[in-house]
């Protein structure tokens, strides 16, 4: 039995709503995977009468296909779809099954509209919580027009394909054979990539807002929720709905939560803002902001949009550490997920680049999985919790180098070391290394208001405690501002505190 009792019963639940029959293609072998896999199929097919299953000769053994009876789908598992992909796997199901997906109509004509052959591949790992997001639109576009299909392939069951191809990062996907994207994508940021643009009319000759908010993290989310309860017309620009909690794990201080994980928030926060009269804009980013006779902003696609009060709430990103070797080796060793990409990186040695409570922590999830881990601090000391501190220098494959500067990535076609200074003697040291793990805190996107907005010297937009910049209207709320606690929760306060910060000005102006 590969799925254990509750599991089951929350399958058997989902089956239910399976609406035509599935046919599972299985290319199995004697090795130990082959055998799980298979019986994984067979429980499947135990608990539908909608699914049946055939032996076959696929590409890649172990792997499964789903399909409608007599016809392909171009869905293919190489690998057991546990872990994160489960979700995957019900989906595939249900969508094969003929249950409608969860799209908008103008995603599902651009993906019937493709034109030309798309294979692609996608490699994960169980542990990645990216890489559900990336499976799951690639299904569905395969799904929804014949001429796509798309393999889900397990690196950790294929290592001898991932180390061919010098993947070092996950999600990485390949089209037609050839590297196409690495990293989180939405469908719509896939079907744009491969030159199915969206239709962007929408935004011609939109009415000017009470409330714009860009952002669409959980503060953004928040401000659009209460400007819409006030009634007043809302719009919300939205890169990606959650922001930088798409790319966090395990979430346990938000409270009356007692658990639950950064993609899962993300949906919920999209689900909720959808629920009232917003006018989302997903999968734009600003590139403006100036006041006239209302306040616009532009967006990339050159759209301009008008409205009387705007609140941003654009988050943060990840900081890089501005060294030579960096960017040139991003995905081939460089990494800053290490709950994605560490399986890729088994008994290897790896490094951590930063300290603080996020690389301390990263640390001890990678002394489980790789062979040796150095963390590398710049200060004197480390400024991780003591209950971090005390774990991490229990740990025998773990060394930790204080008060050292990085000076350089180094490699050829991928990494393989750091080049640092002790700062204390003043010594050029270098250490080989097979990956790099970059955990040194966050920078505010919000380059692109240039001198529109007052900001501080981190960059950070600087409001009062109503949320109100320096620009009258203009409000700001959550990580990009100089609020000092990056937290959810509080993001989701200050969104809210803006929010009812601009209606306040809407009613005195």
């Amino acid at each position: 039995m590969v799925l254990d009792k509750d599991i089951k019963e929350q399958l058997a639940k989902y089956l239910e709503l399976m609406e035509g029959n599935v046919l599972i293609k299985v290319s199995a072998a004697s090795d130990d995977i082959s055998s799980n896999m298979a019986d994984l199929v067979e429980e499947l097919s135990s608990m539908s009468s909608k699914i049946t299953v055939e032996k076959s000769e696929l590409l890649r053994t172990p792997s499964f296909s789903i399909n409608r009876i007599g016809e392909e789908t171009g869905v293919t598992f190489a690998g057991i779809p546990l872990g994160h992909e489960f979700n995957s796997l019900v989906l595939a199901l249900l969508q094969v099954s003929g249950r409608a997906p969860k799209a908008d109509e103008k995603t599902i004509a651009a993906i019937r509209n493709l034109k030309g052959n798309y294979n692609f591949e996608s490699y994960i790992s169980l542990t990645c919580h990216n890489c559900p997001e990336v499976v799951q639109a690639l299904n569905l576009i395969s799904i929804l027009n014949p001429k796509v299909t798309h393999t889900m392939i397990d690196g950790g069951v294929f290592k001898e394909e991932v180390e061919r191809k010098n993947i070092m990062a996950v999600p990485s996907v390949y089209l037609n054979g050839e590297f196409f994207s690495s990293g989180r994508m939405s469908i719509e940021e896939i079907l744009s990539k491969i030159g199915s643009t969206l239709d962007t009319s929408e935004f011609e000759n939109k009415e000017p807002y009470d409330m714009l908010v860009v952002g669409g993290g959980p503060a953004g989310a928040s401000a659009a929720i209460y400007a819409a309860r006030k009634g007043i017309r809302t719009g919300i620009v939205v890169e990606r709905f959650g922001g930088q909690v798409l790319d966090t794990i395990g979430i346990e201080n938000f409270i009356s939560v007692k658990y639950t994980e950064g993609p899962k928030l993300a949906a919920s926060l999209e689900e909720h803002v959808k629920e009232y009269n917003v006018d989302v804009m997903n999968l734009h980013k600003a590139k403006r902001l100036e006041r006239k006779e209302f306040l616009e902003v532009e967006l990339e696609n050159g759209a301009v949009l008008k409205s009387k009060t705007v609140i941003i709430s654009t988050g943060a990103r990840w900081r890089n550490v501005g060294v030579p070797g960096e960017e040139e080796f991003k995905n081939k060793g460089v990494a800053y997920c290490p709950h994605c990409d560490g399986p890729l990186f088994k008994g290897k040695h790896v490094a951590v680049i930063g300290g603080g409570n996020s690389g301390i922590e990263a640390a001890i999830d990678l002394a489980g999985i790789v062979g040796h881990v150095t963390v590398f601090e710049f200060m004197p000391e480390l400024k991780a919790d003591d209950v971090l501190q005390k774990r991490i220098y229990s740990l025998n494959n773990v060394t930790v180098l204080k008060n050292v500067q990085t000076k350089e990535f180094t490699g050829t076609d991928k990494v393989n070391g750091i080049t640092y200074i002790e700062r204390d003697t003043e010594k050029v040291k270098h250490i080989e290394l097979d990956g790099i793990f970059v955990q040194i805190g966050l920078v505010p996107n919000t380059d692109w208001l240039d001198k529109t907005v007052e900001r501080n010297n981190l960059g950070e937009i600087i409001i009062d405690n109503h949320g109100a910049t320096n620009v009258p209207g203009v409000f700001g709320a959550g990580d990009c501002t100089n609020n000092p606690y990056k937290q959810i929760i509080i993001s989701m306060g200050l969104g809210a505190n803006a929010a009812l910060g601009a209606f306040d000005y809407l009613i005195r102006n």
